[in-house]
Parts: structure tokens; C-alpha cells; sequence
């Protein structure tokens, strides 16, 4: 079974500026790998008031802890949020949330790092309301997406993870196979988070850009 759709935004003109004070932290477990990877969020809260509230509400009642990375496309893109994820059971992965969807906000890009809020087709959902929990973030940028969905917010750190973490073997519904849990995600005053370690220099070149994963709808 294929899972809800991703989102893209279009920056508006006069565009506010990220909010400054506080971030949110997420820490990832691998199942096949004891040590924690972590990853830092800056959020629009002037341009998607109402999908950043709901996201530190969220983060705030631990709602996202124990969840799990439910797709991947390689150096493309991640998503994540289900509550049904939490189960061991992948059938329905993919279509859960709080319960409730939230209204568009659609005024930024997707840039490098963007993260935006998941929702329905339009064929289902012609107002284009978020999905209240489920969200992905754009590794690459995609500008074929602006316009469509709500991005609230984006990476300011970690990217290496994640890119490692859509790298990683999927099954058929693009899920991938180890199971990445989001042990917590934590909303923070941005200077009490922890410096991220330099990456070592490796020398390689940029992957090659795959195939545009929305072929597989």
C-alpha cells in the first residue's frame, strides 16, 4: 500500500523569517545500530503559525517518540509522523495521524532541507489540509512542489543523517526495511542545543541524482 502524499510551498512575497528562539532536536535509533544520530529543525513560525504550534504541541506530549522513518528515496527525500508506525504491523503504515488535519499554509519553497507538512492528493483533498502529524523533508531541492504544501520548517543541522537514512534498503511500499525510530523529539532554546560534530572530509563526489521517486504513484 502506497502512503499519503509528500508537500511542497511557494515563497510569498514580504516572506517572515525564521523564528529564532527555539528548535526542535530529534534523535534517531537504528535497529541494528546502539548509537543515537540526531538531527535540529528551525522553524517558519511566521509563515505556518498553525503547523508549527501543532508540531511543538506534539513534540512536547512526546506524541512523535517511537515512531518511525516510513520512506525513503535515496539523497531525495524522507518522511515520518505515523503514529501507526509505532506497531509492528507495516500494512496501514503510512495513512495515520492525531485524528484531526490542519489548514494550508503554503507560502515557502522546497529548498535543501525543507520539511512540509504531508497530505492527501488533491483528487481526495481539494483544500489541500495537512496531515496533522505526518511530515517529509526534501533532501535536494524540489521546485516543482512549491505551491502545494505547507513547509514549516527546516534543517539546520544532521543533514548527513538523514541522507544517510534515505540511503538505507526499502521494501515495496518504500519503507525501509531496519526500523528508524524517532526515540524523542525534543523542542529546545536554540542555545541549549548540542554542537554537531564536523563530518570528516571524504572525497567523493556528490551522489547522482536518481530517478524522480513520483514516478512510483
Amino acid at each position: 500500500m502506497k502512503k499519503l502524499l509528500l508537500t511542497t510551498t511557494l515563497v510569498a512575497a514580504g516572506a517572515v523569517f525564521v523564528h529564532a528562539d527555539e528548535v526542535a532536536l530529534v534523535t534517531f535509533k537504528y535497529e541494528r545500530d546502539k548509537s543515537l544520530h540526531q538531527a535540529a529543525f528551525e522553524f517558519y513560525d511566521g509563515d505556518a503559525p498553525q503547523t508549527v504550534a501543532n508540531f511543538k504541541k506534539l513534540a512536547r506530549k512526546k506524541f512523535y517518540n517511537g515512531t518511525t522513518v516510513h520512506r525513503a528515496f535515496p539523497h531525495i527525500l524522507v518522511q515520518m509522523g505515523d503514529p501507526i508506525s509505532k506497531g509492528k504491523d507495516r500494512s496501514k503504515v503510512g495513512t495515520g495521524g492525531p485524528g484531526y488535519t490542519l489548514p494550508p499554509e503554503i507560502h515557502r519553497k522546497h529548498i535543501a532541507g525543507a520539511i512540509a507538512a504531508a497530505r492527501l492528493p488533491d483528487k481526495l483533498n481539494l483544500t489541500r489540509l495537512s496531515n496533522g502529524s505526518q511530515f517529509f523533508i526534501c533532501l535536494q531541492p524540489y521546485p516543482s512542489y512549491d505551491g502545494q504544501y505547507t513547509v514549516f520548517a527546516h534543517v539546520i543541522s544532521g543533514m548527513d543523517t538523514l541522507d544517510a537514512i534515505s540511503a538505507k534498503p526499502v521494501d515495496t511500499n518504500d519503507n525501509p526495511v531496519e526500523r528508524i525510530e524517532l526515540k524523542s523529539v525534543q523542542i529546545l532554546p536554540r542555545e541549549k542545543l548540542p554542537v554537531p560534530a564536523a563530518p570528516a572530509a571524504t572525497g567523493k563526489p556528490a551522489p547522482k541524482k536518481s530517478k524522480p521517486w513520483w514516478k512510483v504513484f
